[in-house]
């Protein structure tokens, strides 16, 4: 009989109907006046188990799947307590070992008697299920180290063993959507700011980036800092367009992320959910860089008042395992013309205004510039380009073509030499 309603720390999971259908299912069955009943939530539940592992990718035992998966997305004080850090005694692990002692019973509970009384031969599917479609939702090293995890905590031995796979997986993959995921993206819902994650994620690497060894440098220096726990600035990558600077802040996702790194991207007219966001995430044992893209303001935009207080300034301390990063074309963020000039003249308070202009980009402690490569370096990018993408030319050929390219799509930047070496590799048969 399963004990469900004796769970203290796992309680109220997202997506627990199956749970909650299955363990009324495992009670009833022998019953013969719910057999009908009983019949019609099981092909209800059998459904829903097929449906999750087509969106999550999960193979093999579903059963076992869809348990530990809504183990690895329970979050509460034991699961993020172990997140990152882990834990080894105390009270929490004690009452998590009450609850994993429930869910040894549910992996381990013998369907046998109930599949002949519903007349189920399908069944035997349900537990060697095997999938062709990719997940939907988790990467790939997430989907495999879950179904990993699912065979663990099936063979377990005992409750040691399984409690340790749990404490494991949560320390080297934290847990919920936020263990689960490298980036996220801001949504305004009905019920509040939602943190969504982001499931298609370039795979952009700072080895990538060809050039611009010094700004990588301050970037990976700065970030070290900020993943060790030690004093760290919040940077603002500025210069030329094309140049590596958002493709920089993807190879810093991919190079820390498996030491608790987590970007999270926000937009200017969504700045006013900052404080909501940093609510949510401020009390998480991972870093968090919140990430804004191709930052710059119009003169008549404001909010960028909203991004000076979060920053630097309100009555609320920013926690310590957030920063912010942000790239931008413009070195002081807010847009300035030569009409200024004349309307400062009128200005009584003329440095005030200037300063206002100023304070933002103050506020990063870090500014890392970017430059376009002169033709020298356009070149060398292009020759490490297609020797790294097999682009079979005579030299001297290559870099005439790159010349005429570059002349018509945009100058000399290194967005515009991978655009001509995926030119050419779509000239490839």
């Amino acid at each position: 009989m399963a004990r469900t309603e004796e769970l203290v720390l796992y309680r109220g999971f997202e997506r627990g109907e199956i749970l909650q259908e299955m363990t009324w299912i495992m009670e009833h069955y022998e019953e013969a006046a719910a057999l009908s009943e009983v019949r019609e939530h099981f092909f209800h539940c059998m459904h829903d188990l097929i449906d999750l592992a087509g969106t999550y990718g999960f193979e093999k035992n579903l059963w076992h799947a869809y348990l530990t998966f809504l183990l690895v997305n329970h979050e509460n004080v034991f699961s993020t307590a172990c997140e990152i850090k882990g834990v080894e005694n105390g009270s929490l692990l004690a009452l998590a070992r009450h609850d994993f002692e429930i869910f040894r019973e549910l992996f381990a509970y013998d369907f046998t008697g109930l599949e002949q009384k519903l007349g189920a031969g399908f069944f035997e599917e349900i537990l060697n299920y095997q999938s062709e479609i990719s997940s939907k939702v988790f990467n790939k090293r997430i989907r495999d180290r879950i179904c990993e995890l699912s065979e663990q905590l099936g063979t377990a031995e005992n409750l040691d063993a399984f409690t340790a796979h749990m404490i494991s997986f949560y320390k080297e993959f934290g847990v919920g959507k936020l263990g689960l995921h490298k980036a996220f993206r801001v949504a305004h819902e009905e019920d509040g700011v939602k943190i969504v994650p982001i499931t298609n994620i370039a795979h952009v690497y700072l080895e990538d980036l060809v050039g611009y060894e010094i700004p990588k440098k301050k970037l990976i220096d700065n970030t070290e800092a900020f993943v060790n726990g030690r004093k760290a600035n919040n940077c603002l990558l500025f210069g030329d367009a094309g140049t590596g600077k958002s493709s920089s802040i993807k190879g810093i996702l991919n190079r820390y992320y498996d030491r608790g790194l987590r970007i999270i991207e926000i937009y200017k007219h969504q700045f006013h959910d900052l404080n909501e966001v940093i609510g949510q995430i401020k009390n998480r044992n991972y870093k968090f860089i919140i990430y804004m893209d191709d930052l710059s303001f119009e003169e008549f935009e404001i909010e960028y008042k909203y991004l000076k207080a979060v920053i630097e300034g309100g009555l609320e301390k920013k926690p310590e395992n957030v920063l912010i990063y942000a790239t931008s074309n413009r070195r002081n963020l807010i847009r300035e013309k030569f009409t200024d000039n004349q309307e400062r003249r009128d200005d009584i308070h003329i440095t005030d205004t200037i300063q206002e202009k100023l304070s933002l980009v103050r506020r990063f402690g870090v500014s890392i510039f970017f430059c376009a490569p002169d033709k020298k370096e356009f070149q060398n990018i292009v020759r490490t380009l297609a020797a790294r993408f097999g682009v079979k030319m005579p030299e001297e050929e290559l870099l005439l073509e790159a010349n005429r390219w570059e002349l018509q799509h945009g100058g000399l930047s290194g967005r515009t030499a991978q655009q001509f070496i995926d030119y050419l590799l779509g000239q490839m048969e």
